[in-house]
């Protein structure tokens, strides 16, 4: 069966072609398994609740926006009726009963590892399709001053406040000069855009929309994990060709259910660390049906998500097996007033067995976020860039910096390939269970052996995280991070000149700017770390520390310029020390393209063909580096798909050039 929607059709439609209905949500009531319910360009001011999914790969529901990106479903309305209030302010009256029972307005963001100071709302104030700043004063607004924090300094003097009146929100906003009766001025009214209310709503594919604005509110793991569109703990969904921005927190979840017993427990009911209650999520989700029977294994793919507040993607427990690939992420809390623990471009607990590969990141408080349970992810074939705070931004994140890729508290194994990591601080690496291969890292390592525990003054408060059966979502044990477990083969590392206003503006300690494996000085090799182990040191020895030293790493076919420095116990590498490089990253028409001369300059390197038979297993696990199907990985594609020869080229180019066309 074939419903039509149109947004210009008259009240009473059946959805038949000629009668179509005018909201989506009205073919959602009634689509079934194996219908198409096609969209009318148009603007859809509803959410739109899927009550019924399909059955099979075979046998799904499909949204399809008939023309691409034309069709928009929003969670805001439009305000018209402005009144001026003096000195560049205007005030307008909403009545109340336009938010039914959620109102944006007096609904302030909080939760689990939720740290900002200021009593944000979920509701936000658009000019012209901008978000603005919200403020706590009317002075404020009579008065706005730039907001240092923000990656947009000039748009932070666009200020609104709210309060209530009776049966009224009232807002005060400072347009800057602008008529708001004569722009295009919303207010976000929805919590959500199009995401089921219950959760199994499987196999349902939305295609071609463009998605915006909604209320959604902060989403961290050990609470319900909503966003502005997403399955709700369903399988198979495929969201694809969509534009997702301006979403409060987060703009796709494929994250976790309502929890009651577990809602937001550490800042509630004080008493239990956010760890622990985090694992308690965790396994109480496995009680009630986790599995690769019934959740997971959606595709995000063809996606444009930006300008949302936490997260582009967020997820726990509910991504897992899933596919993300061929997205543009960008612009992801730049406003900087959301501040805690899951914040990036993708921000992804438990991504069992989920591939992340040819996505452009870029312009996000950090691009890739995987925390626990990163258990046979791989991050293959992505450009990162300028996923640190640009210049004159105040940097007051104790979490950190921001950089490509942060790896936490995971045993692996987690696998990097064939990426282009061109930020100032490229990854942190707070983890073990992890494979490099074939990266251009243009930014630093940081945080490699620190950041795995709770912070404790006087009690040690290490962090056990879980790990799994493999491609399975069992449990099979919890264990404390020792870190190390790593590999790096056959990257290529420059070293970039170190911004000054980033040495002088990071405010935590593990944050370092020296590009290279350098920070894992120190550690074993894997021939020094296991020959320790003999039945009389492991059994019988009386230093039990042997169990909790730091795992080997491993290395091989490494090239290093501009400074860049190897581990002190780097095998078989190359260091550039005569020639300094170039590396520029130019865009043109959405076209990027990455222009260097290294490779007039690549030395010599005896690099070999890696794949999962060298890289072992993971240590915690025992899991190899392999495909989710469980078959071996023979690292012969590059960045492009491109076939190498038998003696490979470092980095994620199979063949040498002076210009790179990324996307």
């Amino acid at each position: 069966m074939i419903y039509y929607v149109a947004a210009d059709a008259p009240r009473g439609g059946d959805g038949s072609e000629k009668r179509p209905f005018q909201k989506i949500n009205d073919a959602a009531k009634i689509a079934r398994a194996g219908d198409q319910v096609l969209v009318a360009p148009g603007i859809y001011r509803e959410y739109v609740n899927p009550v019924h999914g399909g059955t099979d790969e075979e046998h799904r529901i499909v949204y399809r926006s008939q023309v691409p990106l034309k069709a928009v479903i929003t969670g805001a309305e439009r305000v018209t009726g402005w009144q001026p209030a003096g000195e560049n302010v205007w005030t307008a009256r909403i009545p109340n009963g336009i938010f039914d029972s959620y109102n944006p307005y007096t609904t302030v963001i909080a939760g689990d590892w939720y740290w900002a100071q200021k009593p944000v709302h979920t509701g936000e104030v658009y000019l012209n399709g901008k978000a603005m700043y919200e403020v706590f004063s009317m002075e404020e607004v009579k008065n706005p001053r730039i907001l240092p924090t923000s990656w947009e300094l000039e748009a932070t003097v666009y200020q609104w406040y709210t309060s209530q009146d009776g049966d009224d929100t009232v807002i005060w906003a400072n347009f800057q000069g602008a008529d708001p009766n004569r722009e295009n001025v919303e207010i976000n009214v929805r919590r959500n855009c199009f995401y089921p209310d219950k959760t199994g709503v499987n196999y349902i594919t939305l295609s071609g929309f463009t998605v915006k604005q909604a209320a959604t509110t902060w989403a961290p793991p050990t609470a319900y994990q909503e966003g502005m569109v997403g399955p709700h703990w369903s399988k198979g969904w495929i969201i694809e060709d969509c534009e997702i921005s301006d979403s409060r927190c987060s703009g796709i979840s494929l994250g976790k259910y309502l929890q009651p017993q577990n809602e937001n427990k550490w800042t509630t009911r004080l008493y239990k660390d956010g760890t622990q209650t985090e694992r308690d999520a965790i396994c109480q989700a496995q009680r009630e049906g986790w599995t690769k029977a019934n959740i997971g294994s959606h595709i995000v793919r063809r996606c444009n998500i930006h300008h949302c507040g936490q997260t582009g993607i967020v997820g726990h427990l509910g991504g897992v097996f899933s596919l993300i690939e061929d997205n543009h992420i960008h612009h992801i809390n730049n406003k900087q007033d959301l501040a805690g623990a899951e914040i990036g471009g993708i921000k992804m607990h438990a991504a069992i067995d989920v591939v992340i590969r040819r996505n452009h990141f870029h312009h996000c408080t950090r691009g890739l976020w995987l925390d626990w349970q990163a258990q046979g992810t791989r991050v293959s074939q992505n450009l990162f860039h300028d996923n640190v705070p640009p210049a004159g931004t105040e940097i007051t994140n104790g979490l950190a910096l921001g950089e490509d890729i942060f790896i936490e508290v995971s045993h692996g194994p987690t696998l990097i390939d064939n990426n282009l990591l061109l930020s100032d601080c490229a990854c942190r690496i707070s983890t073990q269970g992890i494979a490099f291969v074939h990266n251009l890292i243009a930014g630093s390592f940081t945080f490699v052996g620190e950041g795995t525990d709770n912070g404790g003054n006087k009690l040690p408060t290490p962090r056990c995280t879980p790990y799994h059966v493999p491609h399975r979502t069992e449990i099979a044990g919890f264990m404390t991070i020792l870190h190390g477990d790593a590999r790096f083969y056959n990257n290529i590392f420059v070293q970039k000149p170190v911004r000054p206003d980033l040495e002088k503006s990071v405010p935590i300690t593990g944050a370092q700017f020296l590009c290279g494996t350098k920070p894992y000085d120190g550690y074993p090799t894997g021939e020094e770390y296991f020959s320790r182990f003999t039945y009389e040191t492991a059994v019988n020895g009386p230093d039990r520390d042997l169990f909790y030293d730091h795992l080997p790493v491993y290395t091989g076919g490494n090239v290093f310029f501009n400074g860049a420095l190897p581990c002190d116990r780097e095998q078989n590498f190359a260091q550039e020390t005569k020639h300094p490089v170039t590396l520029t990253l130019e865009e043109a028409d959405g076209t990027w393209k990455l222009c260097t001369d290294l490779y007039r300059y690549l030395p010599d390197v005896p690099a070999s063909v890696i794949s999962t038979e060298v890289l072992g297993e993971a240590f915690e696990p025992e899991q190899r580096f392999e495909n989710p199907d469980g078959t071996p990985i023979v690292f012969k594609a590059d960045y492009y798909g491109q076939e190498r020869g038998i003696r490979p080229v470092p980095g994620p180019f199979a063949q040498a050039s002076d210009n790179f066309v990324l996307i």
